[in-house]
């Protein structure tokens, strides 16, 4: 997997928790730097540790399924794709979390909820090669900082200018999943 698609994987899944802070943005009076901060550290660490645990689970069994490991991942990226473009239609634009600064519990909550597809992603790169903890700790990085700095730009934007970009965001996410999803299939079936 190339560079480029690594860091595509890092933006799409960087969505769920863009829309998040995006909402707990809208609640902020003045910007919290602070607050924003702690959104991208918890969002960007959930985001890095999933797929380590995806990748660490799938890749001891990966040798048993190197046959139809491209359709693994196609089917895991386009279900996660799919689910993140079917919630984003599913939301009303004027549903709003609580405006009130985010406990260490709830972030953790959140960013649980918003990095569970990140888990999928980790058995799709040990279903395409990432065989050693080396080759998979630079994806896991990317994706872990792309997040925090969405995050931590989601709840600037959400102060700035409300609610424009809550949904459709998570749409251009799920279709950067799928498409990602389809070039690794077709990387398998035709070249």
């Amino acid at each position: 997997m190339d560079i480029i698609s690594i860091i595509l994987i890092g933006v799409a899944l960087s969505m769920d928790a863009f829309a998040v802070s995006v909402c707990k943005g809208l609640g902020m009076k003045q910007f919290d730097k602070r607050q924003a901060n702690w959104l991208g550290v918890f969002f960007g660490g959930f985001q890095a540790l999933m797929p380590l645990i995806g990748w660490a689970i799938c890749s001891r069994f990966s040798k048993y399924v190197t046959t139809f490991d491209h359709w693994i991942a196609f089917a895991l990226l386009l279900f996660i794709g799919g689910k993140m473009i079917f919630e984003a239609f599913g939301k009303k634009d004027n549903d709003e979390e609580e405006s009130k600064p985010v406990s260490i519990k709830e972030l953790f909550i959140l960013a649980v909820a918003t990095s569970i597809d990140a888990l999928a992603v980790g058995i799709a790169f040990a279903c395409d090669g990432f065989d050693t903890l080396v080759s998979v700790l630079p994806p896991v990085v990317i994706i872990g900082v792309t997040t925090y700095i969405f995050s931590f730009g989601g709840a600037f934007i959400g102060h700035r200018f409300g609610n424009i970009f809550k949904n459709k965001a998570e749409i251009v996410g799920g279709i950067i999943l799928i498409g990602i999803g389809v070039k690794i299939l077709l990387e398998h079936l035709f070249f």
